[in-house]
């Protein structure tokens, strides 16, 4: 079983590996760790099928050569883009990792004709991946998990307990002073706040928590950064209300600008999501707060984290909404929890 992993591992010496990434943004910071595992088996280019918003995220990872932008709306099936997309790729890569289990993921290294196509089985994928794997949830336990085990040989990935290399961003010191100068910000020292969940309102601490923590912070000298796509204008409008030295830049930067903001606060308090991996990535301590989701299928990849967890009986239940109507994993955790926390490591 050594010898085969062995060999398997060092067929990725000098290959070309076309990698179809995830849809979320935790995930494809996540999916970093892969990258990592797969240029220290000695992957001669790694390139990423992924959505245009990923690229500013991607191109703060070293490991990735080329970003390969597929242009689909998010559940659009999109055939005659994913074909045009393949046939600019023939001929490039030697194997493809594809993340996603569904079918329609699996359709770009097929018609781009990549000889090596491994994922996990799903979808009925039979035909579109030659290298088909059982996905055992027992032992790949984890997001992240699952996509390191796709980079390295199967006999390698069946107890578990292969390395998981930490996600990375590089930061950009120039595009942070000027976001600072622009937003008039770093007077005191900052905390960030991300009060958005894609998923649903049952991954989502109350905004009128957040409006009281922020307060309680700004009297204790710091300052408040709201954070946030377009959609989480009006949350980051509830939570800075009323408040000098808090900012709602909700909307108001990009993602790469996420990622210098956040790498320049002292600490951020968040929900299970995707901004939160990015904090992680870039080594902010981070307050995490779990209510539907689970910190054990998707942590954050620190060891800078306090976790929020209730753990109640009816948690986690993975739900968008709380199938019991009272959301108490979130509701029960108080402000003054997190300000302890937060002051504890300030």
């Amino acid at each position: 079983m050594a010898d085969a992993a062995a060999t398997e591992e060092t067929r990725l010496g000098g290959q070309r590996l076309l990698v179809v990434g995830p849809s979320w943004v935790g995930d494809m910071v996540m999916a970093q760790s892969l990258f990592k595992t797969l240029k220290r088996a000695g992957a001669a280019r790694v390139a990423v099928v992924a959505p245009a918003w990923s690229r500013p995220i991607l191109e703060r990872m070293s490991e990735v050569d080329e970003v390969v932008e597929l242009v689909v709306g998010h559940g659009e099936f999109g055939f005659a883009a994913r074909r045009r997309l393949a046939r600019g790729l023939r001929g490039r890569f030697d194997r493809a990792i594809v993340l996603p289990r569904s079918w329609k993921s699996a359709l770009v290294p097929l018609l781009a004709w990549v000889p090596r196509r491994v994922g996990f089985t799903g979808e009925q994928r039979y035909g579109l991946l030659n290298q088909r794997r059982k996905l055992d949830k027992s032992v790949l336990d984890q997001t992240v998990k699952r996509f390191v085990a796709l980079g390295l040989p199967e006999a390698a990935t069946e107890r578990g307990d292969f390395a998981l290399p930490r996600p990375e961003l590089r930061l950009d010191p120039d595009n942070l002073a000027r976001l600072l100068d622009q937003h008039g910000l770093g007077v005191r020292p900052a905390i960030g706040m991300m009060p958005g969940a894609e998923y649903g309102p049952a991954k989502q601490w109350p905004l009128a928590y957040f409006h009281e923590l922020a307060a309680r912070l700004i009297e204790q000298g710091f300052e408040v950064r709201v954070l946030g796509g377009p959609k989480d204008r009006a949350a980051g409008d509830e939570i800075v209300a009323g408040l000098e030295h808090a900012h709602n830049l909700c909307g108001e930067t990009r993602l790469g600008d996420a990622v210098d903001l956040l790498g320049d606060c002292a600490q951020v308090v968040t929900n299970d999501s995707g901004l939160m991996h990015v904090a992680a990535a870039v080594g902010t301590r981070i307050q995490a707060i779990y209510g539907s989701s689970s910190p054990a299928y998707t942590p954050p990849l620190t060891d800078n984290a306090e976790i929020h967890y209730l753990a109640l009986s009816c948690s986690p239940c993975f739900e968008r909404t709380c199938p019991l109507g009272h959301t108490n994993c979130l509701n029960h955790i108080a402000p003054e929890r997190l300000l302890r926390s937060i002051l504890a490591t300030a």
